[in-house]
């Protein structure tokens, strides 16, 4: 397994659902970062269960950070974070545990790890270390408020209910991080009828999430394969559940001329600015000063309870399958604080690469 994501900033994942523990391990980080514990907290909050159309699996993510943080400061040395499981029930997946589960890792799992992989609740594949992440994520963007850096993902789409585009991102970005459900306009309501009507059919939706980065300084990004879309992209489809990004107007612009997808640029108080940011932020994958900006496919979540034709692996036979358990009808709004914090590590590690990994301190 590839566990290891970084260059200048690294983070090492570890642990499995239904593990002891889960959590990661980040090197490269400079020293003197204020370290806020609350903060952390607060960016674990939204990414657990708390609606009607989450999973009732409530884990309190108490999480303790073992080593590289002294005093409230970060030492410079590796951070490690660790998160305890609690509400696990195991049982739940012992008897299906050779029947793979459609559109699961299962059967893939089985094929690489040959049946010593721990199969509970997906196991090292499962959302659940995505909570680590989220843990990673806030530090790494305490390190990017040193240099004014923010970032918000809003679900733009859920089950055929559609939320507006970003307009006026910086303050839009602080009310996104105080939401829970994270929408720039009034369809909290419709989209959550939609994900409860799916769970009522033992079904689930899927949706589309918007994310901005506000304030990335111009000129970074290491191409042709470090790329600011290949990085991003790189992390983003790490994440399970992610079926697509697209970055600006993404597939859009196929459908454009030159003239209308060219982002115009002109000259405002000494600033080099476009009239339009068509490309998202980035030319030759480079940022070029403007958000960036791009859209993230979740699929609908794969546990659901109806029954499905499916395949014993162990038996090598036909059989059936109805998914027993706890499982959110749709996880686009949990997916929020995770893209954020897959963003944040993308950029402070892309920061590190140009700039060196004193640039939280130092500055540009």
């Amino acid at each position: 397994m590839k566990n290891t994501f970084g260059q200048s900033i690294s983070v090492t994942i570890f642990g499995e659902s239904h593990g002891m523990a889960i959590g990661a391990v980040i090197d490269g980080m400079c020293p003197g970062i204020e370290i806020d514990n609350e903060y952390i907290r607060d960016a674990l909050s939204k990414r657990r269960p708390s609606t009607m159309a989450d999973t009732q699996r409530a884990e309190k993510d108490n999480f303790q950070i073992l080593s590289g943080v002294f005093e409230g400061k970060t030492t410079g040395t590796p951070i490690a974070i660790v998160i305890p499981n609690e509400d696990t029930r195991s049982k739940d997946y012992s008897k299906i545990k050779s029947v793979a589960r459609p559109a699961h890792a299962d059967y893939t799992a089985e094929c690489k790890y040959h049946g010593y992989q721990d199969y509970r609740g997906g196991g090292h594949f499962s959302g659940r270390v995505t909570a680590a992440i989220v843990a990673v994520g806030a530090i790494m963007n305490m390190a990017l408020k040193e240099l004014n850096i923010k970032i918000g993902t809003h679900i733009l789409s859920c089950g055929g209910v559609y939320d507006k585009e970003f307009s006026d991102i910086e303050n839009e970005i602080d009310k996104l991080n105080e939401m829970s459900f994270p929408v720039l306009s009034d369809c909290e309501e419709k989209m959550m009828e939609k994900i409860l009507l799916a769970k009522n059919d033992k079904d689930s939706v899927g949706g589309v999430l918007q994310t901005a980065i506000y304030g990335m300084p111009r000129g970074v990004g290491e191409p042709w394969f470090d790329s600011v879309e290949s990085v991003l992209a790189h992390a983003l489809f790490s994440v399970g559940g992610v079926k697509g990004i697209e970055f600006g107007k993404g597939f859009e612009l196929s459908k454009m001329r030159g003239s209308q997808a060219n982002d115009e640029m002109y000259i405002s108080e000494n600033k080099i600015l476009t009239k339009t940011n068509n490309n998202g932020g980035i030319n030759g994958g480079i940022t070029n000063g403007m958000p960036i900006v791009f859209n993230t496919a979740i699929k609908p979540t794969p546990s659901i309870a109806q029954k499905q034709q499916t395949i014993n692996f162990e038996t090598n036979e036909n059989t059936n399958i109805e998914i027993e358990g706890r499982h959110d009808p749709a996880i686009v709004r949990r997916a929020c604080p995770v893209v954020n914090a897959i963003s944040a590590i993308c950029m402070c590690d892309l920061l590190a690469q140009r700039y060196g990994t004193d640039v939280f301190k130092k500055g540009i």
